[in-house]
């Protein structure tokens, strides 16, 4: 797992942030990366890393958003890190987007990778205490669209929204801008 705590200090290394927000998050993922035993497993009790996608359609007219079940919030495709993953964060964006959306998808050509960084607080439940997650978000696009689909078990649903749905639906600065992020590459062509 050296090689995988590596790879992530790499990768974190490499990402350039856009606000003060991410800024500091970028800066607390760094450290937690070089200082926790086990950065991607749930096992840490204070915090784990965490991959995540905005997930469109070819045409890069709408994204993904699934209603969260535990959260109880929309939210982008996203979850715990596995270890058939290795490590690999854009591995585990890939596998939760097509876990949570049924649909079959690969990164975006252009688009950073990752496209974000996001320190979020999850709340304590009755299983599990007060964390946080250290999400690393790429943009995806799906191949399927059509097959859009949810597991009841994760989320109370799945829709396609337009661009502007999507940002009235996000509910926290880190969401919108991640969003915005993601637009400005499709509506760029770059």
């Amino acid at each position: 797992m050296a090689h995988a705590s590596a790879a992530l200090a790499d990768l974190l290394a490499r990402h350039v942030p856009t606000d003060d927000k991410e800024r500091e998050d970028l800066a607390r993922m760094r450290h937690f990366a070089a200082s926790l035993k086990e950065p991607f497993s749930r096992s840490q009790e204070e915090a784990h890393f965490t991959g995540s996608a905005v997930v469109v359609d070819a045409a890069g007219g709408r994204v993904a958003m699934l209603h969260h079940a535990k959260l109880k919030r929309w939210l982008q495709p996203g979850g715990h890190a596995e270890a058939a993953d290795g490590g690999d964060m854009e591995a585990t964006a890939l596998r939760e987007a097509r876990e949570e959306t049924g649909c079959r998808v690969h990164p975006h050509p252009t688009a950073p990778r990752p496209l974000d960084v996001d320190v979020h607080v999850i709340p304590a439940r009755k299983d599990e205490p007060e964390h946080r997650h250290l999400d690393v978000r790429y943009l995806v696009v799906a191949e399927d669209p059509e097959s859009l689909t949810h597991d009841p078990a994760e989320s109370f649903g799945i829709q396609w929204l337009g661009w502007e749905e999507a940002l009235a639906r996000a509910d926290e600065a880190p969401m919108r801008r991640m969003l915005l992020k993601a637009r400005e590459i499709l509506h760029s062509g770059s």
